[in-house]
C-alpha cells in the first residue's frame, strides 16, 4: 500500500476531467443522416456494382426478402390512327389493365379557323363555311346561318320558304340520325343495318343533288329564303321515300335494338345524370336521354315549327343504348314532320322581295337592267347589314348550333362566334369513360355522335 499513497496525489488532481471547447458555440443543429444522404447506402453493399446488384442476395435473419416491384398504370393513344377516333381525335387514355382510369381528349389535328376567316368574307359567301362544320347535316347548318343573318337584318322570310327550311333540315336530321346508328352498331360488331342504311342516306343525297345540284355542301339555305324552288315531282320522291325508311327502321330495330349483345355493349355505357349534362353544356340527344325535356323547336321555336305536330323524346338512363334508342325515335318524328310538311306546302315566294337582299330570278336579268346591276353589286360586294348583335340558336341533329354574330354596318360580320354542340359532348368524353373498359371507349364515341369540322372550327 506504500506505492499508493505515493501515486494517491496525483489521482486527487486528475479524477476531475475538465470539458476544453476549442471553438465558438454555432447557432446550429447537430448534424444527422438525412434521406438524401441514406440513398446511397440502399443497396446491397455500400459502394455496389452492377454485379453486386444483379447477382448479391440480401439475407435477413436467413430469409431472402423478395424483390419489391412497382407497378404503373400504362398510357396509350387512342387514335388519331384508330378508325373510331375520325381520323383527327387524339384520346390519351390511362389504363389500369383494361380499365380506364383517366381519359384526356387532345384535339386541333383539324383547326381551320374558320371563324376569323368568316370576319373576312360578305355574309353570302360565308354559306360554303358553315356547310363544312357539321358535314353530315350540312342544311340544318345552314339554316342556322340564314336566321341569324335575317335576325341582324330584321326581315321575314316567306311561308313557302320556311317550310322548304324545315323539310331540308329534317332531311338533314334523318341522314345524320342513320349514319350514327349504323356506325354505333358497326363499332359494336353489327355490320348489316350499316350497308342498309348508308343505302336510305344515298337517297338523300340524291334527293340534294335534285334540289340544288350539289350531293353534301349545299349552300341551298340563304338569307332571305333559299337560292331556288324545289323541282317538279320532288314532294312526291320524298313522300316515297319516308314510306320506305321506317321499314329499314324496323329492321334495323329487329336485329339490333332487341339483340342481347347489343344490350350488353351500350346498355350502362357512358351513363351521364341531368344535372352533369346542364352543367357540362349537353344539348340535344346527348341532354334529352337523361330525362330533360328540351327542344329549341318547342322552347323557342323557329321557321314555322310550332305548325308542326311531333313529340320529343326523352330517356330516363342516361347511357348509350338510350341514347341508340331516342336516335330512333326522332328519326320517325322527322319522317312524321315531313309528312305534314308535304300535306300543308304553301304556295308563294321562296325569297323576301328585297331586292337590296336577295339575288333576282335568272329570267329577270336577261330582260331587267335594274336586276342585272342588282345582282352585279350583291356578287361584289355584298349587302349592307346594320350594326347590331344577335345570338341565335337552332335546334341540330347533334345538339344545339348557335351563331354570335356582331355587324358594324358594312358587308362583312365584324365578330363570329359558334356554339358548336360536338365540342361540349368530347369534353365531358373525360369524365364519362372513367371505369369503362377499353373496348368500350369506341361505343361512347359513336353515342356521343361527334364530328370534327364542328370542333377545330
Amino acid at each position: 500500500m506504500i506505492w499508493f499513497k505515493k501515486y494517491l496525489p496525483i489521482f486527487r488532481y486528475t479524477s476531475h476531467v475538465r470539458d476544453f471547447k476549442t471553438c465558438v458555440l454555432l447557432n446550429a443543429k447537430r448534424w444527422a443522416p438525412d434521406v438524401d444522404f441514406m440513398k446511397q447506402f440502399e443497396g446491397v453493399a455500400i459502394y455496389p456494382t452492377e454485379e453486386i446488384e444483379k447477382y448479391f442476395k440480401v439475407i435477413y435473419s436467413s430469409i431472402v426478402r423478395p424483390v419489391e416491384r412497382k407497378l404503373q398504370n400504362m398510357w396509350i393513344n387512342f387514335g388519331p390512327q384508330h378508325p373510331a377516333a375520325h381520323g383527327v381525335l387524339r384520346l390519351i387514355l390511362e389504363l389500369d389493365g383494361e380499365t380506364v382510369v383517366r381519359a384526356d381528349p387532345h384535339i386541333g389535328y383539324l383547326h381551320r379557323a374558320t371563324e376569323k376567316l368568316m370576319e373576312h368574307k360578305h355574309y353570302t359567301q360565308n354559306l360554303p363555311f358553315v356547310d363544312r362544320f357539321d358535314y353530315v347535316s350540312t342544311l340544318a347548318n345552314e339554316q342556322g346561318f340564314a336566321i341569324a343573318v335575317e335576325t341582324l337584318l330584321n326581315i321575314e322570310v316567306p311561308p313557302r320558304a320556311k317550310a322548304i327550311r324545315v323539310l331540308c333540315s329534317e332531311l338533314s336530321r334523318i341522314a345524320n340520325h342513320l349514319l350514327n346508328i349504323s356506325g354505333t352498331i358497326l363499332d359494336a360488331g353489327g355490320i348489316t343495318p350499316f350497308f342498309w342504311m348508308c343505302e336510305e342516306r344515298e337517297k338523300i343525297y340524291e334527293l340534294h343533288e335534285r334540289l340544288c345540284g350539289a350531293r353534301v355542301h349545299c349552300a341551298y339555305v340563304r338569307p332571305g329564303g333559299v337560292s331556288q324552288d324545289i323541282p317538279i315531282g320532288f314532294l312526291d320522291d320524298v313522300h316515297e321515300f319516308c314510306m320506305k325508311l321506317g321499314e329499314r327502321c324496323d329492321e334495323t330495330e329487329d336485329i339490333a335494338t332487341e339483340n342481347r349483345l347489343y344490350y350488353a355493349r351500350t346498355a350502362g355505357i357512358g351513363a351521364v345524370k341531368a344535372h352533369e349534362a346542364i352543367y357540362h353544356g349537353f344539348s340535344g340527344p346527348m341532354l334529352r336521354c337523361t330525362g330533360v325535356k328540351w327542344d329549341l323547336r318547342i322552347a323557342l321555336p323557329y321557321d314555322g315549327y310550332d305548325l308542326y305536330d311531333f313529340d320529343v323524346p326523352v330517356g330516363t338512363m342516361g347511357d348509350s343504348y338510350d341514347r341508340h334508342l331516342l336516335r330512333l325515335i326522332e328519326l320517325r318524328q322527322s319522317l312524321r314532320i315531313i309528312n305534314q310538311v308535304i300535306d300543308t306546302m304553301p304556295a308563294g315566294e321562296i325569297r323576301t322581295d328585297d331586292s337590296k337582299i336577295s339575288l333576282p330570278l335568272r329570267a329577270e336579268m336577261k330582260t331587267s337592267m335594274e336586276a342585272l346591276i342588282h345582282h352585279f353589286k350583291l356578287c361584289t360586294e355584298g349587302y349592307i347589314v346594320p350594326p347590331g348583335a344577335t345570338y341565335t340558336a337552332v335546334e341540330c341533329p347533334k345538339g344545339e348550333l348557335g351563331f354570335y354574330m356582331v355587324a358594324d354596318g358594312t358587308s362583312k360580320p365584324y365578330r363570329v362566334g359558334i356554339r358548336s354542340c360536338s365540342y361540349n359532348h368530347l369534353a365531358g368524353l373525360s369524365f364519362m369513360g372513367k371505369g369503362l373498359m377499353l373496348a368500350d371507349i369506341s361505343i361512347l364515341i359513336a353515342t356521343i355522335d361527334i364530328v370534327f369540322g364542328d370542333i377545330d372550327r
